[in-house]
């Protein structure tokens, strides 16, 4: 099947080299949302917001699920003493607190939402190092690295528990709804990391069972971060439903832009090795859209692979391997195809915003958190 048999548009001119931006979103029509909204202070508000609750819930871990909490949030380092450790880009809990404001509830009526979603997602995040193999995140090395896997996985379970009784403690029935959808979106996500796990293990995936995987790795949480605010503060199921879509297709946009730089992204930027994504065998998107794409890089891609997941001394291979592969992945126009994909998927999610009635200061500010998502280096 060809890449033009899944209802993909034109190929974008030009792709960013590593270590550059990925350009999903004309750069002008950026800019101009970029005046319009402050993002680095959306996102700081988010972060503001959560952290104290984030880490008062955290505090009430038993020794040293506490302290290996804290240092994977970066509040301390390896050896316990105090640190402002890069905390990630707080997407998710400043589009939990703006949701809030979709209603016309405060900001803050969203902070639970917002603390139990980052949770859910640490808790991913945990795990999912400890199955991968990734020793790097935020520039440190990861908690199953520095403290053993098994207090990877004990606080991984320990913050997904959290998560729930952060909700449940607020005695509502919009808590209670809120946390029948944060459970179905944790469940969506484990789907996606077993599906992520399985591709990894055959020689083909196609570029839809890599969209579904991606939709319930990616995609679920960030529907459930979208609407979780809203639905504390008190939104029928139809406006949180669609502000969900919008989340949703805001994951699958993310997780395309991760794809590219999980290949080509700088190091220095991304805080993981150069080729992550290869070294991994991961069938990502990229990798996906090349084998699919026909044509001779396409299968000398799809011959090269099929020998390294027979390899033994796949671990060994030079920085010139990978680069080789990444260079067919590019040629076979896998590169290109994730670009585009980012593009479209983040258009879906900004239309759906237009079915919700909401003040035009609070839709600025999702089209603009959406923006940033698929305009980023890390």
């Amino acid at each position: 099947m060809t890449l033009s048999e899944h209802g993909v548009g034109p190929r974008i001119p030009g792709t960013a080299t590593r270590g550059e931006t990925v350009p999903t979103v004309p750069p002008a029509e950026t800019a101009a949302r970029e005046n319009a909204v402050d993002v680095t202070a959306l996102l700081e508000r988010g972060r503001t917001l959560s952290t104290p609750v984030l880490r008062a819930a955290v505090d009430r871990l038993a020794p040293p699920m506490d302290t290996v909490s804290a240092y994977h949030f970066g509040w301390i380092d390896a050896a316990g003493n105090p640190a402002s450790g890069d905390g990630g880009k707080a997407v998710r809990p400043a589009l939990a607190v703006l949701s809030a404001e979709v209603t016309g509830a405060a900001p803050e009526a969203g902070i639970p939402g917002a603390v139990a979603v980052e949770l859910v997602h640490n808790f991913s995040l945990l795990h999912d190092d400890l199955m991968d193999g990734d020793e790097q995140r935020r520039h440190r090395d990861t908690v199953w690295k520095v403290h053993g896997p098994a207090q990877a996985i004990l606080v991984g379970d320990a913050l997904f528990a959290l998560a729930n009784e952060v909700l449940l403690e607020l005695g509502t029935v919009e808590a209670g709804r809120a946390t029948r959808r944060l459970t179905s979106a944790t469940r969506a996500l484990i789907d996606g990391q077993a599906q992520d796990i399985s591709y990894e293990h055959r020689d083909r995936v196609s570029v839809a069972e890599c969209l579904e995987m991606e939709g319930n790795k990616t995609g679920a949480l960030l529907a459930c971060a979208s609407s979780i605010g809203a639905v504390l503060g008190g939104a029928d199921d139809r406006t949180a439903d669609t502000l969900e879509k919008y989340g949703y297709h805001l994951g699958l946009a993310f997780q395309a832009v991760d794809d590219l730089l999980g290949i080509w992204g700088d190091p220095v930027s991304t805080g993981k090795q150069t080729w992550s994504d290869l070294r991994q065998r991961k069938k990502s998107l990229p990798v996906v859209a090349a084998l699919a794409a026909g044509g001779p890089a396409s299968e000398r891609l799809g011959e090269i692979l099929a020998a390294d997941a027979k390899s033994s001394d796949f671990a060994t291979f030079s920085e010139e391997e990978f680069a080789a592969r990444a260079a067919l992945i590019e040629e076979a126009g896998g590169r290109e195809w994730t670009t585009e994909e980012a593009r479209r998927q983040h258009t879906v999610a900004v239309e759906a915003l237009d079915a919700v009635d909401m003040p035009d200061r609070v839709r600025e500010q999702f089209v603009a958190l959406a923006d940033f998502v698929v305009v980023r280096k890390r």
